[in-house]
Order: C-alpha cells, then structure tokens, then sequence
C-alpha cells in the first residue's frame, strides 16, 4: 500500500509592509521602561531647560524624574489630597499645580515647600498654567470659574465665569502674553485675553472636552473631547478646518511632535495615533497595556512617556548610533562552514550508514490518513482566523476524494454557524473565491429543509447572500468600467494607413495637380 501524501498547501504571494519615514522614526524608540506609580497619571510635563527632566502627577504627589532614572530624584507630597496638572515655568525654575481642595500651589524646584499658595476656587483645580511673560497663571476648576493670579502678591487679578460645567483643560499661548485657551465639559472651547472682561472666541466641540493644544504659531488651535479631534484656525474666527475620528474611546491628551510636523493623541481605547499635520492622516500608532490618561514629548522627541490609568508609567527612549557601534555584532560562521563535506563522494571501503526520516503529520492529515473527514475539516475551522490557506486546502482535498458533501452534512448549529463565518469572511476572496462558491452551493443544498429552525443560522445565510450580491454587484461596475476603458483606448490609437489607401491618395493628387496645369 502507498505511503499517506500529506495535503498540499498552496502557497499566495503575501503583500509587504509598506514602511514609510514616519515608520522608521517613530519605531526607533528602545524596549520600554515600566514604572508604577500610586495612582492614575494624571499629568506629565517635561521641564524646558537642560536635562529635561519630567514631573509626574499621580494620586497627591508629584515625582521628578530624570532623563534615564527610574526611581524619582524629587517629590513633592504636600497635598491633603490628589493633585493635578503639574506644570513648569519656561525657566524651569518653577512648578505649578492644582489640587483637588481647590488650593493651587507654586513650587521652586530646587526646594522642597511651597513659595505661594492660592485660594479663591471652591472645587478641585484640574487646570494650572503660566503665562508666556512668567509672573501669571491661570487656573481652572471645578466650580466652573477661570481665575488669574500674580505671583509675587499671591492676588487674584480677575475672574471669569463664562463656563456652565467642570473646567478640565487649558494652555497659554508662547507668542502672546496675554492669551490662554480653556476647555470644559459644557462641550466649548473659549480663548480668553486678560484684557478683556470676557472670552474672545468660542468654538463648539460637541462632546466634553478633555484637551486642547495651541500650535507654535499660535494660528491653529487642536480640541480633544469624546472620540474626535479638532483642529480650528484661529485666525479665521475659529472655523473648524478637519475632524478626526480615528479612536474607539474618548481621546484624553494632546502632544505635538518637536518640529510641530506631527500631532500626538492618546486615549481610553490604549493606543497613541500619530498624526500628519499636513494631510491629518494617521502616520504611525503605539499600543498599550492599559487606558492612556497623559501624554508627552521630550525635546527632539528623544523620549515619549506615556501615563495609563492602571498607575504605570511607560518610558521609551530613542535609540542612538552610537550604542550601536558600541557593541558590534557577532560574526556569524561564514558559508563554507555550512557547505563543508557537502559533496563529499564516499569511497570504496568507507561504510555509508543512512538516517531514516520521519515526517510528522498535521492534526488534519492523520485524521483524514484515517477517513476521519468531518472531523479534520472541524480542526481547520477552528483556526480560521489564522490560516484560511490550510482550510482551503482540506476543502480543496475532500473535494477531490468525493467526500466533501460528506464532510459538510450532519452538522449541529454551532458546527454550521463556524462554517457559514468561515464563507462569510472569506467567499469574496479571489484566493478562495472558485472552492468556497463550490462549498456554499453544497450547504444551502443540505441545509435548505432545515431552513428557519435557528435563528442565528438563518441570519448568518442572509448575510452570505448579502455579501454575494454586493460582490456580483461590484463585478458587473468594474465590467461598465472597463468597456468606456477599452472604447477611450481604441478611439486614442491612431490607425495607419496601408499601401492601397496610399496609392490612392496618391492618385487623386496627381489628377488634381493636371486639371490646375491645365
């Protein structure tokens, strides 16, 4: 008897990755960091002056950590409860930060006391900032007020309440020393100048806005709220210039890239999209443990440190050429060590002793070595999503021993249902178009009297009946296409003229030159 031929798995060409710049950049980052904190990251802010060291609001402190330290080199941890939106002055001399007491506290960095301490909001602060001239901020809160203070005097300069719901986010303007940006949970963005008694500009975001972002040029204004993003020119009165939907949860942080050529958004749904500011399309995304709460950038993007929900801290670093070159590569055994005594010709008196080879079959190929052919067709279905190529292939196999009516009848409705998931996914696939078509006619025929006895059964041939007629539908467009096609290319050739159709012009020219002669 013939040894058991293994089945054949036809093997497709697969499509490469398309690697872009922003690919090669964006995944030039190293291992990451993990570091556990006490509690949700609320906040990340990286200082603007050498090292560049980053403050860490999580649950009532705030650590400062180092460019590559892992442990924090200060903390701050005068707070009855938690504290929010810990940011740096442009010096980097000084640390702000709301609490949730409703109390904002100023920190030098280089102490470990508060300097001041301003009291005027009723509720917790989740927005605290410097102005651009560095003897200002602005604060946020909960009981839906905006205040701005003096530094040095510790006093309220003025106050507005233009807002109906919790103040979450703010930012200040780099160029303008008089301009800030707000965000809330009434659904408005609103540019406030401290020169005027109220807001400037207001913008509808129609969700509860959790960020907003000023660009450097201070032109185009970027809102974060629900599952979009907004990006709105300022300079135009705030019109809405694109609308991005390209998370699954609610976007919780801003960040832009350190040319401003990229926008970073983080969410609840665990990833990080990057963005193009060009064109706002995604150009790269990470992908995270748990819901991102707080995002930001180092300085020429040499670290991204990413603040979950869960209280981890995720640090990445970027690679640089000169660690590389620090630890040279292994030399591998070059190729002769591979071909040594490859042709080696046995000699007269030498005794050649042969190693039998045993050949291991797949699950599907000892099952159907026993004419088990229900019962391997049901392995391939289990790894469906996987290899769609090996369940082709047993199908395309039972097919040719005649038994694959066989192997499809006497199903049960979760049996059925994996098997009509399987067609629904992938029966449009020109890979497997020709022996799926051939499997689905072979089912409705078996299963066409027992039609309407499940629910989900009957839903699932509506579906496969729906994804065949928009298919047939889409073949016969492309057919209309390619007829306008065929008949634009044929009236584009230029058709030549032959050796009679010559002659005869040639003909007429003589006779029309001798009746002028004449």
């Amino acid at each position: 008897m013939a040894s058991y031929k293994p089945v054949v798995v036809q093997s497709f060409p697969k499509l490469g990755k398309k690697i872009t710049q922003d690919t090669l950049y964006w995944k030039n980052y190293k291992t990451p960091v993990q570091i556990k904190e006490f509690g949700a990251v609320n906040k990340i802010d990286f200082s603007p002056i050498s090292p560049h060291n980053y403050a860490v609001t999580a649950s009532s402190r705030i650590h400062i950590y180092g460019r590559y330290s892992q442990e924090p080199i200060k903390t701050f941890s005068r707070f009855k409860d938690a504290a929010y939106c810990a940011t740096y002055r442009d010096d980097g001399k000084l640390l702000v930060a709301g609490s949730e007491e409703g109390v904002i506290r100023l920190f030098d960095i280089h102490g470990r006391t508060a300097l001041r301490q301003y009291d005027g909001h009723t509720k917790a602060v989740h927005v605290a900032d410097f102005l651009s001239d560095k003897y200002r901020i602005i604060s946020g809160a909960d009981d839906y007020t905006l205040k701005l203070w003096d530094i040095p005097s510790a006093t309220e300069i003025v106050s507005y309440s233009e807002h109906t719901d919790y103040v979450r986010c703010g930012c200040t303007s780099k160029l303008n020393t008089d301009l800030f940006v707000t965000g809330s949970y009434d659904h408005t963005v609103k540019v406030f100048d401290v020169r005027t008694e109220k807001s400037v500009m207001t913008v509808e975001h129609g969700q509860p806005v959790e960020s907003v972002l000023l660009f450097p040029s201070g032109g185009l204004l970027v809102s974060a709220g629900g599952r979009y993003v907004k990006v709105w020119d300022i300079l135009r009165g705030g019109q809405l210039l694109v609308s991005l939907k390209n998370h699954h949860k609610t976007v919780t942080c801003l960040c832009l890239s350190s040319s401003g050529q990229r926008l970073l958004s983080g969410s609840l749904d665990r990833h990080v999209k990057v963005y193009s500011t060009t064109s706002y399309k995604v150009v790269h995304s990470f992908g995270y443990a748990a819901s991102i709460l707080s995002l930001a950038l180092a300085p020429e993007d040499e670290t991204i440190v990413v603040g979950m929900t869960n209280g981890v801290l995720n640090v990445r670093h970027r690679k640089h050429e000169e660690s590389r070159e620090r630890f040279p590569k292994k030399k591998l055994p070059g190729y002769r060590t591979f071909v040594k005594g490859r042709n080696y010709m046995p000699k007269q008196e030498d005794f050649f002793v042969s190693k039998p080879v045993r050949s291991h079959l797949k699950k599907y190929d000892k099952l159907l070595k026993s004419f088990q052919v229900s019962k391997a067709l049901d392995v391939v279905l289990e790894a469906r999503n996987r290899t769609p190529e090996i369940t082709v292939a047993v199908m395309r196999e039972l097919n040719r021993r005649g038994t694959l009516k066989n192997a499809l009848a006497g199903r049960d409705e979760r049996q059925l249902s994996i098997l009509l998931a399987f067609l629904i996914r992938y029966v449009v696939e020109p890979r497997f178009a020709p022996m799926l078509i051939k499997v689905a006619e072979m089912i409705i025929d078996i299963y066409l009297p027992v039609v309407g006895q499940s629910a989900v059964v009957d839903k699932q041939f509506l579906r496969l009946q729906e994804i065949i007629e928009k298919e047939i539908d889409y073949q016969a467009e492309l057919l209309e296409v390619l007829g306008m096609m065929d008949a634009l290319f044929a009236t584009m050739t230029r058709k030549k003229a032959t050796s009679l159709e010559e002659n005869k012009t040639n003909g007429i020219l003589r006779v029309l030159e001798q009746t002028t002669s004449n």
